[in-house]
């Protein structure tokens, strides 16, 4: 068996998503074998790749059937892909991708899906932030259980930054670190708006493979202060099932669309009831709707999350479920809308690198 032979049925290994081989992606960038050992570096887009313990499994299968009988060991590394613009290198240089987390309505959980997907991302070992974009609302400092301000920290120039505050693996900011959780934010919306933009360009942030946007629910002055300051990676929209949610999913989706905001997924939550007693399931709110939305957009739908008290009791206690349960289907669903959303974001990266620049003679 030669080393080629091993590069040969590795090309086997395709990527469900990028259809095409792990070879011709680039995805393998070490081969190296003895007469008792092959060692073989696969290197994924991201971290949180669904599909990660498949292809590892399946190196190893393509090598035994050359025949090899030694020791195959599969290191499974990653690179996150990043979305190349000028305008985000300028702004937040370390930032790799900007996700926006929105609902066209309030009270279906965004902020929920929000902190739990920017956890569920670190655990996977991305580099992640969050921002608290609902300036009137906060939720970060409850559900994320943080009561400490952030440090300020001079730079060149006599100039001051604010440094995030770190818990779970993530970096996160918001209003609410700022101001007593009695004090009403009374502001019009341009200051709201320019609180937000200080959150991008007055805090050290550094290194970043993901930075996910909590927004305020609807289609207000914050959304389109982000999307004009910022050129966002994609957006994933939170619904209920029920038709009033969803009339209001419709109208956040053609706003993205309207200001060129790749649609990343739908996430449908409060999605169904499992009786704890009986084991029942009670679709509270209908069910399938966000599926259907998905489908009719021609958008990802990244999946279900449905009502349990566990993942209410973590938003009031500051322990993100997808922590204190991870091996609850409840939080493993929530894992794969996570590493779902990862995989639309390596997708719509590898495409935009992928297309051919069209160069114009003077």
């Amino acid at each position: 068996m030669t080393r080629d032979e091993i590069i040969g049925v590795l090309a086997n290994i395709k990527d469900p998503d990028l259809h095409k081989d792990i070879v011709s992606l680039g995805f393998v960038k070490n081969v190296q074998l003895t007469d008792h050992k092959v060692d073989i570096e696969i290197q994924l887009t991201t971290p949180a790749c669904p599909v990660r313990d498949d292809m590892k499994r399946q190196a190893v299968e393509e090598v035994r059937r050359l025949g090899f009988k030694g020791d195959v060991n599969v290191v499974m590394t990653s690179q996150v892909v990043g979305q190349t613009n000028q305008i985000k290198e300028q702004i937040l240089p370390g930032v790799k991708n900007t996700i926006a987390v929105a609902s066209g309505k309030g009270g279906v959980g965004k902020s929920t899906v929000a902190v739990n997907l920017a956890v569920a991302l670190a655990r996977d070992g991305a580099k992640v932030g969050i921002v608290d974009a609902d300036v009137y609302g906060p939720s970060l400092p409850l559900m994320l259980g943080v009561t400490d301000k952030p440090e300020t920290e001079r730079l060149d120039g006599n100039r001051f930054k604010i440094r995030p505050i770190e818990k779970f693996g993530i970096k996160m900011m918001s209003i609410g670190f700022l101001v007593d959780t009695e004090t009403p934010m009374i502001w019009r919306g341009p200051m709201a708006s320019g609180a937000v933009k200080q959150f991008l360009t007055d805090v050290i942030w550094g290194d970043l493979d993901y930075m996910i946007f909590d927004l305020p629910p609807g289609t207000g002055d914050v959304q389109l202060t982000l999307v004009q300051t910022i050129p966002l990676t994609g957006a994933v929209i939170v619904t209920t099932p029920q038709d009033v949610s969803l009339a209001d999913v419709r109208r956040g989706v053609r706003m993205f669309q309207k200001v060129n905001v790749p649609i990343s997924g739908v996430v449908e939550n409060m999605s169904y009831f499992v009786c704890s007693h009986c084991g029942q399931r009670e679709d509270i709110f209908s069910h399938g709707g966000g599926k259907k939305t998905a489908e009719t957009f021609g958008v990802p739908f990244l999946g279900e999350i449905p009502i349990y008290t566990p993942i209410r009791i973590g938003g009031d206690t500051g322990r993100p479920i997808v922590l204190t349960e991870p091996e609850s289907e409840q939080a493993k669903m929530i894992q794969s809308v996570a590493r779902k959303l990862a995989a639309q974001i390596s997708i719509s990266n590898m495409s935009a690198a992928a297309k051919p620049k069209i160069e114009i003679e003077m």
